[in-house]
């Protein structure tokens, strides 16, 4: 019997930990920085746009007191990633949860794209997914402990329409998120991916969401409306967390029911 165990909150503390969240001045991955520094945990945020990281990290100080450390990176370049490493480990010992929430969409038809545009989309999520894991998990590894949390998507199976390079790219995350489950399961490193349905941002909205489009994708999901990024937090929080401390190379979907959504 497992005695002295403090439900809920032992199970789901994140007090102290380190979290990298990459991406994390973006619309999603935002949310996700601000509830980890909500529930104590000690912030990094990683992006290519350093003001959107720093504005970022100035709206969780105001909010939580709490300020998180941000670094610009390129996640398609290794260096860039090693670099921000170096940087991370002036400041923090260990690092306890990895969130690879960078990425691009282009919603060129399959026909038209050119080759730099293609390439430019699996750098940004499945090459920038792959080169985090190695230099992150390297070093998690070695400590012997870590959470890393891959953001798949809808789209990774079966594909969405107008989104034939991302669908690709996400696809790849999940397969690498299964990958690294296997091959790390005993040496103390879980790996999992948050799977979102449709939390249109801005640019989604102008370039991707038509009238008809978003008709289709609201009839085709059992809720009715789209997520909202406060409602990724709770899966982002429990799978970096000892909660979930028997969960690896597992999908976490968060899509309103999409998924289970035919006729």
């Amino acid at each position: 019997m497992i005695k002295n165990i403090n439900y809920p909150i032992n199970m789901f503390d994140l007090n102290n930990k380190v979290a990298l969240v990459i991406g994390g001045g973006g619309y999603l991955c935002s949310e996700i920085a601000r509830g980890y520094a909500c529930s104590g945990a000690n912030v990094v945020i990683l992006d290519i746009k350093i003001k959107k990281a720093r504005s970022v990290a100035d709206e969780i100080y105001l909010e939580t007191n709490r300020k998180p450390s941000y670094f610009s990176v390129d996640v398609s370049n290794k260096f860039s990633l090693q670099e921000a490493l170096d940087n991370i480990s002036n400041i923090h010992k260990s690092i306890d949860i990895v969130v690879n929430g960078a990425g691009i969409n282009d919603p060129t038809p399959f026909l038209e794209i050119e080759l730099n545009q293609w390439q430019e989309v699996m750098d940004s999520q499945i090459t920038g997914t792959m080169l985090s894991c190695q230099v992150f998990g390297r070093k998690m590894l070695t400590q012997g402990f870590g959470s890393i949390i891959n953001i798949s998507s809808a789209s990774a199976g079966p594909p969405l329409s107008k989104a034939f390079a991302y669908s690709v790219a996400k696809a790849g995350i999940k397969n690498l998120t299964m990958n690294l489950a296997r091959e790390w399961g005993t040496k103390g490193v879980r790996v999992n991916a948050i799977r979102p349905g449709f939390f249109p941002t801005e640019w989604n909205r102008k370039n991707f969401i038509t009238k008809e489009r978003e008709k289709n994708i609201l009839r085709h999901t059992p809720m009715g409306r789209y997520g909202s990024p406060q409602e990724l937090v709770g899966a982002a929080i429990w799978l970096g967390s000892n909660a979930s401390s028997f969960v690896t190379g597992a999908e976490i979907k968060i899509d309103g029911g999409f998924s289970c959504m035919t006729i």
